[in-house]
């Protein structure tokens, strides 16, 4: 393990005590912290070179400069804190979407007490930046990101850093909070055909259904290699002919999307062709429902629909990610 890795998981792990995941956080001295900017740094630099000059030839005037750039320094970490301080950070909402998708997340921003704050960054590791301000005695601002979507599943926010170099660009004043909620990630759409649970073997030529045991069809003429237990004995003892009997199980309802019309599919197979099912199905205006292990929902139609059994698909034994 390389020596930046250490520090930084020992760094992770004081967050995390420090800084735990909340619904909303409010900046204050626990959560906000400062430290020179580059600029910052080539700044302090010239005044250890203004201290040398004046300790050497023993100016009063470096001297004067010198203790003036310190105080510009001093004023200028008040006032980065106070650009952060007091505000109000919350989850307004998370997207859904693909994997490979970008989620969109806004954020609501607020201050109790009205104030002028700038050049306030807001960004996600991976995701988008967005830079804001509180202008004109605004109180609440809605800021809008994008974090990527991976796998399936519950997309839980990383965390936001806040930070801000404001108003010289010599003290970078920044926090990392943890925030509550998740996106929501969809299976995979993948195009497939559902088959009934029944043995496609016994699948008859030209017929439209497949031959099973559930539902009976009919009688139809007797044919050399077929089953005895399917002979019409009584139409026989009646004179009637040798016939046989029919049943059929038949192919997956158009309305409904059920879990048991893809066998011999993995878990996560089978929730990407019903995840395609969904997204055509609501295509067509249709009523159409979905069938999960333990859960059923019923036919309907529209946006809000599609959204629950797509949202009902990707929570389906997922784990958080």
């Amino acid at each position: 393990m390389s020596v930046q890795k250490f520090f930084q998981r020992r760094f992770d792990t004081w967050l995390e005590k420090r800084l735990p995941r909340v619904e909303a956080a409010i900046l204050n001295s626990r959560s906000v912290f400062t430290f020179p900017s580059w600029g910052g740094f080539g700044f302090l630099a010239l005044m250890v070179l203004l201290w040398l000059l004046a300790t050497n030839y023993e100016n009063n005037i470096i001297f004067a400069v010198g203790a003036l750039l310190g105080a510009i320094v001093v004023v200028t970490i008040f006032h980065g804190y106070a650009n952060l301080a007091g505000l109000s950070v919350r989850v307004k909402s998370i997207g859904a979407g693909f994997p490979g998708d970008m989620l969109k997340v806004e954020l609501e921003l607020s201050q109790a007490v009205t104030r002028h704050r700038d050049d306030i960054l807001l960004s996600f590791p991976g995701g988008s930046s967005q830079q804001v301000a509180f202008q004109n005695g605004q109180q609440t601002i809605i800021a809008t990101l994008y974090v990527p979507a991976r796998s399936r599943g519950k997309r839980l926010l990383e965390r936001l850093t806040v930070e801000s170099v404001y108003p010289l660009g010599l003290i970078r004043v920044w926090t990392h909070i943890l925030l509550q909620g998740y996106g929501v990630v969809y299976p995979r759409p993948i195009e497939g055909n559902p088959q009934s649970a029944a043995d496609d073997g016994d699948r008859v030529e030209g017929e439209a259904t497949l031959v099973g045991c559930e539902d009976f069809e009919g009688l139809k003429s007797y044919r050399p290699g077929e089953s005895f237990s399917r002979i019409a004995w009584k139409q026989l003892a009646r004179g009637q002919g040798l016939y046989s009997k029919h049943f059929s199980d038949p192919v997956a309802d158009p309305q409904w999307l059920d879990w048991d019309h893809y066998p011999g599919l993995d878990r996560e197979a089978r929730l990407s062709r019903l995840c395609h099912g969904v997204l055509q199905s609501a295509r067509s205006g249709e009523p159409f429902g979905l069938r999960l292990p333990g859960r059923e929902f019923s036919l309907a139609v529209g946006n809000s629909h599609r959204d629950n059994l797509l949202a009902a698909l990707a929570l389906f034994e997922a784990r958080e990610v």
